[in-house]
């Protein structure tokens, strides 16, 4: 589990192919402090295993349907990735709550300034736009941001200038692919809210024929 508040910008170092599987080197530092084999560590969003590590790098096996589902597979040697240690029971928790799986990849449409936010839009899939409102949370390549405007497929983020400094969204431009969590409390409610209209349409009692009859 993490918060979505990026500790550090690593640098892509190069990835590795062993049996069925891919190691990434990451170079870092402050997000190797008091970690150990085995801890998670979010790599733009994407929730991985350390498996090696020095003072100022890790490496993490990644399987190869993790670098096709993500943006992980794009990495070139020198890319900025964003990362983020998982979260403790005595952290304080800044953003909200993110599980370090990706939901799907968005295309960036259009990177501006508005004064002294940037903005950014992107083309999501019909898979996730269901899952995000406005004013709602979402994670963009790891870091949680609040959802400024959802058009059809169309997604606006406002970005302050810390975390455009901060992160690797700074690097953006238009046609790149992000990775995309959905805020998990929405995904789950709009399962229940799904599961309960199939329920009423195979029920011939519905909400609607226990109010006609003044049963609520």
């Amino acid at each position: 589990m993490f918060t979505g508040i990026i500790q550090e910008k690593g640098e892509f170092v190069r990835k590795m192919k062993g049996n069925n599987k891919y190691q990434l080197e990451i170079s870092a530092e402050s997000v190797l402090k008091n970690v150990k084999t085995g801890d998670s560590i979010a790599v733009n969003g994407v929730c991985l295993t350390v498996v090696d590590f020095s003072d100022n790098y890790f490496r993490a096996d990644v399987m190869p349907e993790t670098l096709k589902a993500t943006n992980l597979g794009q990495l070139a040697r020198g890319d900025i990735v964003n990362l983020e240690q998982a979260l403790r029971p005595d952290d304080f928790i800044g953003g909200h709550f993110v599980t370090g799986h990706i939901d799907d990849t968005a295309e960036v449409k259009k990177v501006f300034t508005e004064q002294n936010a940037k903005i950014i839009k992107m083309e999501l899939s019909a898979e996730i736009e269901k899952y995000i409102v406005k004013k709602g949370s979402v994670a963009i390549n790891g870091v949680s941001l609040t959802v400024m405007e959802i058009e059809d497929d169309l997604m606006t983020i406002s970005l302050i200038p810390e975390t455009w400094s901060e992160t690797n969204l700074a690097a953006l431009s238009v046609g790149d692919k992000v990775n995309i969590e959905t805020d998990m409390l929405g995904k789950y409610i709009y399962k229940m809210l799904k599961r309960e209209e199939n329920q009423e349409k195979k029920s011939k009692i519905s909400k609607d024929f226990l109010a006609e009859n003044g049963f609520i």
